[in-house]
């Protein structure tokens, strides 16, 4: 039987949502995203795990555990978006489907932003809808995960 939980895995900085840089991340906190996650996750009969990291190789951990446990991956890599060979890796490895979540739109920000490792790797890539685009990943992935 495929297990019926999803990870939530969020990256570096994420942990300061509601405080760092509102006028670009807004003012929800971690805390709150990960609240609704569950709470539409459930809707779907999806449990939850949520992960936050500003390490890496922590991150890359977690990933690779799911694959015992987890039915799909949300991921919010942050700043490892554009760098991280080893989470778009470990994501890859593990064959789960993935959905990749960003708060701002990050193709209308620094050039650098651009880019991102994780999303040759995800299903499904979300960027500048908010919170929101949490809620638009767990539907996503419970829909592709229904009988």
């Amino acid at each position: 039987m495929t297990a019926r939980r999803l990870l939530l895995l969020n990256g570096p900085n994420l942990n300061l949502l509601g405080t760092r840089q509102p006028e670009v991340y807004g003012s929800t906190t971690l805390a709150q995203i990960e609240a609704r996650v569950s709470e539409v996750a459930a809707e779907h009969d999806l449990s939850v795990r949520a992960i936050q990291s500003n390490h890496e190789g922590e991150l890359v951990d977690a990933i690779q555990a799911a694959r015992e446990d987890c039915a799909a991956i949300v991921i919010n890599p942050a700043a490892y978006s554009h760098t991280s060979v080893a989470i778009a890796d470990a994501l890859r490895s593990v064959a789960l489907p993935v959905a990749e979540v960003h708060l701002s739109n990050i193709h209308a920000r620094e050039q650098f932003r651009h880019h991102s490792y994780v999303s040759a790797v995800a299903e499904m890539v979300v960027a500048g809808a908010g919170p929101l685009g949490y809620e638009m990943a767990v539907r996503y992935l419970a829909d592709r995960l229904a009988p």
